[in-house]
Protein backbone atom coordinates (compact mmCIF):
# COMPACT_ATOMS: atom_id res chain seq x y z
CA UNK A 1 0.00 0.00 0.00
CA UNK A 2 1.40 2.99 -1.39
CA UNK A 3 2.25 5.68 2.10
CA UNK A 4 -0.26 8.85 2.38
CA UNK A 5 1.78 12.06 1.37
CA UNK A 6 2.41 14.89 3.64
CA UNK A 7 1.39 18.24 3.60
CA UNK A 8 2.80 20.28 0.62
CA UNK A 9 5.43 22.83 1.43
CA UNK A 10 2.83 25.56 0.13
CA UNK A 11 0.22 24.31 2.37
CA UNK A 12 2.36 23.94 5.65
CA UNK A 13 3.43 27.62 5.12
CA UNK A 14 -0.39 28.93 4.94
CA UNK A 15 -0.64 27.01 7.90
CA UNK A 16 1.89 28.10 9.96
CA UNK A 17 0.62 30.24 13.09
CA UNK A 18 2.73 33.41 12.72
CA UNK A 19 1.21 33.59 8.72
CA UNK A 20 -2.59 33.10 9.98
CA UNK A 21 -2.85 37.09 11.70
CA UNK A 22 -1.09 38.27 8.40
CA UNK A 23 -3.35 36.81 5.95
CA UNK A 24 -6.17 37.79 8.33
CA UNK A 25 -5.03 41.27 8.50
CA UNK A 26 -4.80 41.43 4.46
CA UNK A 27 -8.26 40.23 4.36
CA UNK A 28 -9.23 43.52 6.51
CA UNK A 29 -7.15 45.96 4.69
CA UNK A 30 -9.13 44.83 1.22
CA UNK A 31 -12.43 45.13 2.75
CA UNK A 32 -11.51 48.02 4.22
CA UNK A 33 -10.58 49.57 1.26
CA UNK A 34 -13.52 47.94 -1.01
CA UNK A 35 -16.01 49.10 1.23
CA UNK A 36 -14.96 52.37 0.77
CA UNK A 37 -14.87 52.26 -2.47
CA UNK A 38 -18.69 50.83 -2.84
CA UNK A 39 -19.98 53.08 -0.39
CA UNK A 40 -18.33 55.76 -1.45
CA UNK A 41 -17.27 56.95 1.75
CA UNK A 42 -15.83 60.74 2.17
CA UNK A 43 -11.87 60.82 2.63
CA UNK A 44 -12.87 63.25 5.97
CA UNK A 45 -14.74 60.30 7.22
CA UNK A 46 -12.49 57.07 6.95
CA UNK A 47 -9.10 57.43 5.27
CA UNK A 48 -8.35 54.94 2.31
CA UNK A 49 -5.71 52.20 2.88
CA UNK A 50 -3.56 53.89 0.41
CA UNK A 51 -3.59 57.55 2.16
CA UNK A 52 -2.47 55.80 5.57
CA UNK A 53 0.33 53.57 4.40
CA UNK A 54 1.38 56.84 2.56
CA UNK A 55 2.16 58.49 6.10
CA UNK A 56 3.45 55.85 7.09
CA UNK A 57 5.59 55.80 4.44
CA UNK A 58 6.77 59.32 4.33
CA UNK A 59 6.34 60.17 7.90
CA UNK A 60 8.10 57.08 9.49
CA UNK A 61 10.98 58.56 10.95
CA UNK A 62 8.76 61.16 13.07
CA UNK A 63 6.15 58.48 14.10
CA UNK A 64 9.26 56.59 15.20
CA UNK A 65 10.56 58.91 17.53
CA UNK A 66 6.85 60.24 19.11
CA UNK A 67 7.02 56.24 19.89
CA UNK A 68 9.81 56.02 22.11
CA UNK A 69 7.91 58.32 25.21
CA UNK A 70 5.29 56.21 25.05
CA UNK A 71 6.97 52.69 25.09
CA UNK A 72 9.01 53.83 27.88
CA UNK A 73 5.86 55.21 29.88
CA UNK A 74 4.40 51.70 28.61
CA UNK A 75 7.15 49.29 30.22
CA UNK A 76 7.66 51.19 33.26
CA UNK A 77 3.80 51.80 33.97
CA UNK A 78 3.68 47.83 33.22
CA UNK A 79 6.71 47.29 35.33
CA UNK A 80 5.13 48.76 38.51
CA UNK A 81 2.39 46.81 38.12
CA UNK A 82 4.03 43.37 37.97
CA UNK A 83 6.07 44.85 41.07
CA UNK A 84 3.31 45.99 43.02
CA UNK A 85 0.84 43.66 41.83
CA UNK A 86 1.83 39.90 42.71
CA UNK A 87 2.71 40.89 46.14
CA UNK A 88 -0.90 42.54 47.18
CA UNK A 89 -1.93 39.40 45.55
CA UNK A 90 0.31 37.40 47.73
CA UNK A 91 -0.98 39.30 50.86
CA UNK A 92 -4.72 39.13 49.98
CA UNK A 93 -4.64 35.73 48.74
CA UNK A 94 -2.98 34.85 51.69
CA UNK A 95 -5.02 36.75 54.64
CA UNK A 96 -8.78 36.89 54.76
CA UNK A 97 -8.38 39.89 56.71
CA UNK A 98 -6.53 41.96 53.72
CA UNK A 99 -8.73 40.63 51.56
CA UNK A 100 -12.13 41.92 53.14
CA UNK A 101 -10.33 45.43 53.67
CA UNK A 102 -8.58 45.63 49.94
CA UNK A 103 -10.14 43.49 47.86
CA UNK A 104 -13.69 46.04 47.51
CA UNK A 105 -11.75 49.11 47.40
CA UNK A 106 -9.51 47.63 44.04
CA UNK A 107 -13.19 46.86 42.52
CA UNK A 108 -14.36 49.91 43.19
CA UNK A 109 -10.99 51.75 41.67
CA UNK A 110 -11.86 50.73 38.56
CA UNK A 111 -15.29 52.27 38.17
CA UNK A 112 -13.89 55.47 38.20
CA UNK A 113 -12.79 56.54 34.56
CA UNK A 114 -9.21 56.75 34.54
CA UNK A 115 -9.18 59.82 31.82
CA UNK A 116 -11.40 61.91 34.93
CA UNK A 117 -8.54 61.83 37.03
CA UNK A 118 -5.48 61.97 34.75
CA UNK A 119 -5.58 65.50 34.81
CA UNK A 120 -4.66 65.46 38.54
CA UNK A 121 -1.38 63.65 37.92
CA UNK A 122 -0.35 66.62 35.66
CA UNK A 123 -1.90 69.21 38.35
CA UNK A 124 0.59 67.11 41.30
CA UNK A 125 3.48 66.39 38.78
CA UNK A 126 3.68 68.22 36.04
CA UNK A 127 3.63 67.48 32.17
CA UNK A 128 6.79 64.93 32.50
CA UNK A 129 7.07 61.43 32.27
CA UNK A 130 5.64 60.71 35.33
CA UNK A 131 2.01 61.35 34.82
CA UNK A 132 1.82 58.51 31.79
CA UNK A 133 3.57 56.13 33.77
CA UNK A 134 0.91 56.22 36.67
CA UNK A 135 -1.82 56.06 34.17
CA UNK A 136 -0.05 52.84 32.74
CA UNK A 137 0.28 51.75 36.08
CA UNK A 138 -3.34 52.43 36.97
CA UNK A 139 -4.70 50.44 34.05
CA UNK A 140 -2.04 47.37 34.23
CA UNK A 141 -2.31 46.81 38.12
CA UNK A 142 -5.78 45.41 38.57
CA UNK A 143 -5.52 42.89 35.89
CA UNK A 144 -2.23 41.50 37.31
CA UNK A 145 -3.67 41.66 40.98
CA UNK A 146 -6.87 39.71 39.88
CA UNK A 147 -5.12 36.98 37.78
CA UNK A 148 -2.27 36.10 40.70
CA UNK A 149 -5.40 36.02 43.53
CA UNK A 150 -6.82 33.15 41.71
CA UNK A 151 -3.56 31.66 40.39
CA UNK A 152 -2.50 31.73 44.35
CA UNK A 153 -6.37 30.56 45.51
CA UNK A 154 -6.72 27.58 43.71
CA UNK A 155 -3.16 25.79 44.63
CA UNK A 156 -4.18 22.15 46.10
CA UNK A 157 -4.26 22.45 49.65
CA UNK A 158 -3.00 18.51 49.79
CA UNK A 159 0.26 19.52 48.23
CA UNK A 160 0.59 22.20 50.44
CA UNK A 161 -0.07 19.89 53.43
CA UNK A 162 2.22 17.51 51.76
CA UNK A 163 5.12 19.98 51.52
CA UNK A 164 4.41 20.64 55.31
CA UNK A 165 4.60 17.64 56.14
CA UNK A 166 7.68 17.03 54.26
CA UNK A 167 9.56 19.45 56.82
CA UNK A 168 9.57 22.65 54.54
CA UNK A 169 9.29 25.82 55.41
CA UNK A 170 6.75 28.08 54.53
CA UNK A 171 9.27 30.16 52.13
CA UNK A 172 10.16 26.68 50.66
CA UNK A 173 6.72 26.12 50.39
CA UNK A 174 5.78 29.26 48.92
CA UNK A 175 8.38 28.71 46.33
CA UNK A 176 8.03 24.66 45.44
CA UNK A 177 4.33 24.38 45.34
CA UNK A 178 2.10 28.12 45.55
CA UNK A 179 4.36 30.29 43.15
CA UNK A 180 4.61 27.67 40.30
CA UNK A 181 1.31 26.74 40.28
CA UNK A 182 0.07 30.42 40.53
CA UNK A 183 2.35 31.42 37.05
CA UNK A 184 0.03 30.94 34.80
CA UNK A 185 -2.41 32.55 36.12
CA UNK A 186 -0.04 35.55 36.93
CA UNK A 187 1.49 35.50 33.48
CA UNK A 188 -2.30 35.71 32.02
CA UNK A 189 -2.61 39.23 34.17
CA UNK A 190 0.35 40.04 32.83
CA UNK A 191 -0.73 39.59 29.24
CA UNK A 192 -3.54 41.91 29.44
CA UNK A 193 -1.67 44.04 31.73
CA UNK A 194 0.98 45.02 29.13
CA UNK A 195 -1.91 46.08 26.79
CA UNK A 196 -3.89 48.03 28.81
CA UNK A 197 -0.95 49.67 29.95
CA UNK A 198 -0.11 51.31 26.21
CA UNK A 199 -3.77 52.37 26.42
CA UNK A 200 -3.10 54.19 29.89
CA UNK A 201 0.31 55.88 28.10
CA UNK A 202 -2.18 57.09 25.58
CA UNK A 203 -4.38 58.59 28.20
CA UNK A 204 -1.40 60.23 30.06
CA UNK A 205 -0.42 61.60 26.65
CA UNK A 206 -4.17 62.91 26.13
CA UNK A 207 -4.41 65.00 28.95
CA UNK A 208 -0.91 66.91 28.93
CA UNK A 209 2.03 66.11 26.77
CA UNK A 210 4.27 67.54 23.56
CA UNK A 211 5.37 64.27 22.54
CA UNK A 212 3.84 60.95 22.04
CA UNK A 213 1.44 59.30 20.21
CA UNK A 214 -0.98 60.27 22.20
CA UNK A 215 -0.10 63.74 21.01
CA UNK A 216 0.04 62.86 17.59
CA UNK A 217 -3.73 61.55 17.97
CA UNK A 218 -4.54 64.47 19.68
CA UNK A 219 -2.78 67.06 17.12
CA UNK A 220 -4.52 65.08 14.22
CA UNK A 221 -8.11 65.00 15.42
CA UNK A 222 -7.53 68.73 15.98
CA UNK A 223 -6.62 69.47 12.34
CA UNK A 224 -9.39 66.21 11.17
CA UNK A 225 -6.02 64.58 9.40
CA UNK A 226 -7.59 61.24 9.39
CA UNK A 227 -4.87 59.54 7.78
CA UNK A 228 -1.69 60.49 10.53
CA UNK A 229 -4.38 59.56 13.10
CA UNK A 230 -4.93 56.26 11.67
CA UNK A 231 -1.43 55.92 11.26
CA UNK A 232 -0.66 56.75 15.19
CA UNK A 233 -3.15 53.84 15.74
CA UNK A 234 -1.40 51.22 14.03
CA UNK A 235 1.57 52.27 15.93
CA UNK A 236 -0.32 51.93 19.12
CA UNK A 237 -1.41 48.29 18.07
CA UNK A 238 2.21 47.02 16.96
CA UNK A 239 3.30 48.59 20.11
CA UNK A 240 0.58 45.85 21.78
CA UNK A 241 1.83 43.53 19.82
CA UNK A 242 5.16 43.41 20.49
CA UNK A 243 4.79 44.00 24.02
CA UNK A 244 2.42 41.41 23.94
CA UNK A 245 5.00 38.70 22.17
CA UNK A 246 7.44 39.42 24.56
CA UNK A 247 5.45 38.83 27.54
CA UNK A 248 4.86 35.28 25.82
CA UNK A 249 8.05 34.63 25.03
CA UNK A 250 9.05 35.29 28.20
CA UNK A 251 6.18 32.86 29.70
CA UNK A 252 7.42 30.12 28.08
CA UNK A 253 10.93 30.24 29.29
CA UNK A 254 9.71 30.50 32.79
CA UNK A 255 6.88 27.74 32.30
CA UNK A 256 8.06 25.71 29.98
CA UNK A 257 6.34 22.89 31.92
CA UNK A 258 3.18 23.57 32.20
CA UNK A 259 0.70 22.29 29.61
CA UNK A 260 -0.70 25.03 27.69
CA UNK A 261 3.27 25.78 26.08
CA UNK A 262 2.88 22.09 25.21
CA UNK A 263 0.03 22.25 23.06
CA UNK A 264 2.09 22.63 19.85
CA UNK A 265 3.86 19.38 20.92
CA UNK A 266 0.70 17.61 21.55
CA UNK A 267 -0.90 18.39 18.43
CA UNK A 268 2.54 17.58 16.42
CA UNK A 269 2.61 14.16 17.82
Amino acid sequence: MAEAKGPSGVSRALNAAWLRPFLFLIFIVVAWDLAIRLFHIPAYQIPSPGDVLAVLWTDWPELLRQAWPTTYATICGFALSALFGIPVAMLIAGSKTVESYVYPLLVFSQSVPKIAIAPLFVVWFGFGIIPKVISAFLLGFFPVVVSAVQGFKSVDPDMVDLARAMQGSRFQVFCAVNLPHAMPAIFSGLKVSVTLAVVGAVVGEFVGSNSGIGYVLQRSIGTFDLPTMFAALVILALLGVILFWIVDRIERLVIPWHVSQREDIIFAS
